[in-house]
C-alpha cells in the first residue's frame, strides 16, 4: 500500500508540473500566473476540486506520441467563489502551447455538461495557441462540441470567458458566444486571423495589440466587456461580477446585506441635471448617488459610451442599470449603443435581474453613416429586448425623452412596470425648436418679426409638452418625483414587484433583428 501511495503522490507531482517546473518558473518570472495559479486565485481557499487531471492525448501524429503530458494542457474542475459553486477550465500554455486537441476538448465539454446539470456558472480561462494541428479533424471537432454547449447553455447558466494570453482562430467563437469576456491589458489577444496572415493576404502591417488587443476589443469592436490592469485585477473583476449573478436561470440573483439605508436621500441629485436642457452631465454621478454604497460595476466601460450599462444593488437586490449618458453624443442612441444595450438587457432578463433605466435621450444619432450601418435594425434590437423582458422594469425619466428613442428606452408602451419622471423631464415627439419649425413653418416665415414669433411659440410648446404633466395625465408616467426621492421610490417598487410573473405567448423563440 505504501508503494501505491508513493506512486500516486509522484503521479500528482507530475500532473502539477504541467509542461515542466522550469516553464512554470519562467512564466512567473515574467509576471504571468500559471494555469493553476489562476484557479487558486479565483476560488475560495481549499475549495477547488480537480477533475480528469490524468487525461492524455492519444495521437501519434508528427511525433506527438513523444510529447504527452498529464492533463493534456487544460485544468478542469469546480470550486467556490464567494461560497457559491462555479465550474472552471484553465488552459495551460506550458503544455503544447495550450493547444486544443481531442482530449483537451473533451475535458472542457465534460465541465460544460456538469455545470449545466448542476445549474452553476462556468468560467473559461483561455490561454492557447489554437487548434492542435497535429490532431487534424479531431481538433476541429472539439471546438464544435464546445461551441454547441456554449449555445445550449446560453441563458441557462452564466458563462464567462477570461482571455489571459492568445486566443486565435476558431477558438475565439466560444468567448464570442459566452455572456462576458474579460481581457488583460497588454497581455491578451483575440483575433480570427493573425497579423502574419493579414500581411500575406492584404499586404497590411498590423500589430497584435492593434489587431486584437484588450484596448481594441474594449473600445472599437465591443468584444471585450472588461479589461484588467493585470491578471489578478482581472480575476478580481470576475469575482465581483459573479457576486451579482444567480447560479442559473432557475434562481434569483443573490442578495447582499443592505448597509445603506433604503430611504437615504442624496441632495446632489437635485443639482446633477443642469437647468440648461442642452448642457451635458455625467449620468454615472447620478447612478452612484442612487445605488447602494455608491457601488456600480460598469459593463463595456470603453465601448459606446453614450449608453451606460452595468450592475448595482438597490436595497441589497441586484439590478441591471441602463442609462443614456448626455456627456457623449448628447446621450443619443446609435448602432453601437443599441447593440450594447440590447445584449445587456437580454442577459439580465435571462437571469432574473430587474432592469432600472435612466432616460435622457434626444433621439437616435442622425447621419448617413448611421442609416447605412443599419440603425433601423440595430435600434430595433433594443426595442425588441425591452419588449420581451419579463423581469421587473423600472424607468426614471430625468430630462429629455423624445420621439422613437423615448419609446425604445423602456417606456410604458414596451411593458415598463413603473415609470417615474423628474420635474425636469421633457417628453415629446421632438425638441421644442424642431417641432415649432415644422408645425409653424409658414406662420414664422410670414411674420413681421419671425424670431419673436418663434420664441413665443417655443415657449408655448415647452409649457405644454416639455414637462412630465401631460404624460402623467395619460398614465404614461406613474409618478412625478423629486430627484432626491429616486432611491427610495425605486427600492419600494422593486420590493412590490419581487414576485412579478409574466408569461409570453408560447413559441420556440422570437426572431430578433440580427
Amino acid at each position: 500500500m505504501k508503494t501505491k501511495i508513493k506512486d500516486l503522490i509522484k503521479l500528482r507531482e507530475e500532473k502539477d508540473a504541467a509542461g515542466g517546473l522550469d516553464k512554470l518558473a519562467q512564466r512567473r518570472a515574467r509576471g504571468l500566473m500559471t494555469a493553476r495559479d489562476r484557479i487558486e486565485y479565483l476560488f475560495d481557499p481549499d475549495t477547488f476540486v480537480e477533475l480528469q487531471g490524468y487525461v492524455q492525448h492519444h495521437s501519434g501524429n508528427f511525433g506527438l506520441d513523444k510529447k504527452k503530458f498529464l492533463g493534456d494542457g487544460v485544468i478542469t474542475g469546480f470550486g467556490k467563489v464567494n461560497d457559491r459553486v462555479v465550474y472552471v477550465f484553465s488552459q495551460d500554455f506550458t503544455v503544447l502551447g495550450g493547444s486544443l486537441g481531442e482530449m483537451h476538448a473533451k475535458k472542457i465539454v465534460n465541465i460544460q455538461d456538469l455545470a449545466l446539470k448542476a445549474g452553476a456558472p462556468v468560467v473559461g480561462i483561455n490561454d492557447s495557441g489554437g487548434a492542435r494541428i497535429q490532431e487534424g479533424i479531431n481538433s476541429l471537432a472539439g471546438y464544435g462540441d464546445i461551441f454547441f454547449r456554449n449555445t445550449i447553455s446560453s441563458g441557462v447558466i452564466p458563462q464567462i470567458s477570461v482571455i489571459m494570453g492568445p486566443c486565435a482562430g476558431g477558438a475565439v467563437y466560444s468567448p464570442g458566444i459566452t455572456d462576458f469576456v474579460f481581457m488583460v491589458d497588454k497581455s491578451s489577444y483575440m483575433f480570427v486571423t493573425g497579423p502574419e496572415v493579414i500581411k500575406a493576404v492584404n499586404k497590411e502591417e498590423v500589430t497584435f495589440e492593434d489587431l486584437g488587443g484588450a484596448e481594441s476589443h474594449a473600445t472599437i469592436s465591443g468584444v471585450a466587456h472588461f479589461v484588467g490592469r493585470d491578471e489578478k485585477d482581472t480575476l478580481d473583476m470576475v469575482k465581483e461580477l459573479l457576486s451579482y449573478l444567480p447560479a442559473s436561470n432557475m434562481e434569483p440573483p443573490p442578495d447582499a446585506a443592505a448597509t445603506d439605508p433604503f430611504d437615504r436621500m442624496d441632495d446632489r441629485l437635485n443639482e446633477i441635471v443642469p437647468v440648461n436642457p442642452n448642457k451635458p452631465y455625467d449620468v454615472k454621478e447620478l447612478i452612484l448617488a442612487v445605488v447602494d454604497a455608491q457601488k456600480f460595476l460598469e459593463v463595456h466601460k470603453g465601448y459606446a459610451q453614450n449608453l451606460v450599462v452595468g450592475f448595482a444593488r438597490l436595497g441589497g437586490k441586484s439590478v441591471g442599470i441602463i442609462a443614456n449618458n448626455p456627456g457623449i453624443f448628447a446621450g443619443t442612441l446609435d448602432v453601437q449603443a443599441s447593440l450594447k444595450g440590447a445584449r445587456f438587457i437580454r442577459f439580465c432578463d435571462a437571469f432574473n435581474i430587474p432592469l432600472v433605466s435612466f432616460v435622457d435621450v434626444p433621439g437616435f444619432l442622425p447621419g448617413r453613416d448611421q442609416e447605412q450601418l443599419g440603425i433601423i435594425k440595430h435600434g430595433a434590437k433594443m426595442l425588441f429586448a425591452y419588449s420581451e423582458a419579463t423581469v421587473p422594469k423600472l424607468t426614471v425619466i430625468t430630462r429629455k425623452a423624445y420621439g422613437g428613442a423615448y419609446i425604445v428606452m423602456s417606456s410604458k408602451h414596451l411593458g415598463a412596470d413603473v415609470v417615474c419622471a423628474w420635474p425636469t423631464a421633457e417628453i415629446a415627439v421632438m425638441g421644442p425648436q424642431g417641432a415649432i419649425n415644422i408645425i409653424f413653418k409658414k406662420d414664422i416665415s410670414e411674420a413681421v418679426e419671425p424670431e419673436t414669433v418663434r420664441e413665443r411659440l417655443i415657449s408655448e410648446y415647452k409649457e405644454k409638452f416639455a414637462n412630465p404633466k401631460e404624460p402623467a395625465a395619460y398614465g404614461y408616467v406613474d409618478e412625478i418625483i423629486l430627484p432626491v426621492e429616486t432611491r427610495p421610490f425605486l427600492i419600494k417598487n422593486l420590493e412590490a414587484l419581487a414576485n412579478k410573473s409574466l408569461k409570453l405567448p408560447p413559441k420556440k423563440h422570437g426572431n430578433i433583428p440580427l
